[in-house]
């Protein structure tokens, strides 16, 4: 009771808002609102056959990927991308965590928990990682590995270079940025795993596909992909 006083009396001197909206929160809610969340654009691309996902159409072609999903729909200048901002360059990091719980027990509700043997998050190049003082898509590893009860790890996939911003490139370019700058640091921790690669934000796919790539010549058995959101174009 005295605590639930004291908390309540922090938060009318320092009122937590919600980071997508910016609005405050109501007790209990955990750094989104429930409007928010309401609102939110959800892809619910778990629930479709691979041959209606448009998401899955992006590698066809390109590599045998399982499962190709994403809990939202990126728009410009929505709350998604608000949201997103926040994760990446505001040190935000509880939103990754979040976002990756809440999609992590859709996909579990969904029977997907079965179907996976390892997390493994995009990695940022050590530099960078310095630079920003985390990396966003552990964040999000983290979140579905705590509610799909399987294991992630930040050390599976390296950078081993520097690259620029994928951000003004086009799919070649970023394809051609990213080609052959990953790779598994120890093999044996792959082998005949089937694999969850994640990352914040899918746009062309490139970086998924060069991470995948490297997956698979390791050895796994099968890679999915499963980001945060994602821009259909």
């Amino acid at each position: 009771m005295i605590r639930t006083a004291l908390s309540d009396f922090v938060t009318l001197i320092f009122p937590q808002v919600c980071l997508a909206c910016e609005e405050s929160l109501a007790r209990g809610e955990d750094h989104i609102c429930t409007g928010c969340r309401a609102q939110f654009p959800y892809t619910d691309y778990h629930k479709l056959p691979p041959s209606e996902n448009p998401l899955a159409r992006k590698f066809w072609g390109k590599l045998p990927v399982r499962y190709s999903l994403s809990y939202l729909r990126f728009l410009r200048r929505g709350r998604v991308q608000h949201l997103l901002h926040q994760l990446k360059y505001q040190g935000q990091r509880d939103i990754g965590r979040v976002l990756g719980r809440w999609y992590g027990a859709e996909l579990a509700d969904h029977g997907l928990a079965t179907d996976f043997d390892l997390i493994v998050p995009v990695p940022l190049h050590p530099r960078k990682l310095a630079k920003r003082g985390y990396n966003q898509s552990d964040t999000f590893a983290e979140g579905l590995s705590l509610s799909l009860e399987v294991p992630w790890s930040a050390a599976t996939l390296q950078r081993t270079e520097y690259t620029t911003s994928q951000t003004q490139k086009n799919r070649a370019e970023r394809w051609q940025n990213v080609a052959e700058v990953f790779e598994v640091a120890k093999p044996a921790d792959v082998a005949d795993k089937r694999i969850l690669l994640v990352d914040d934000v899918l746009t062309t796919g490139a970086t998924l596909e060069a991470c995948a790539a490297a997956l698979l010549a390791a050895g796994c058995r099968e890679v999915s992909i499963a980001t945060i959101a994602c821009a259909e174009n």
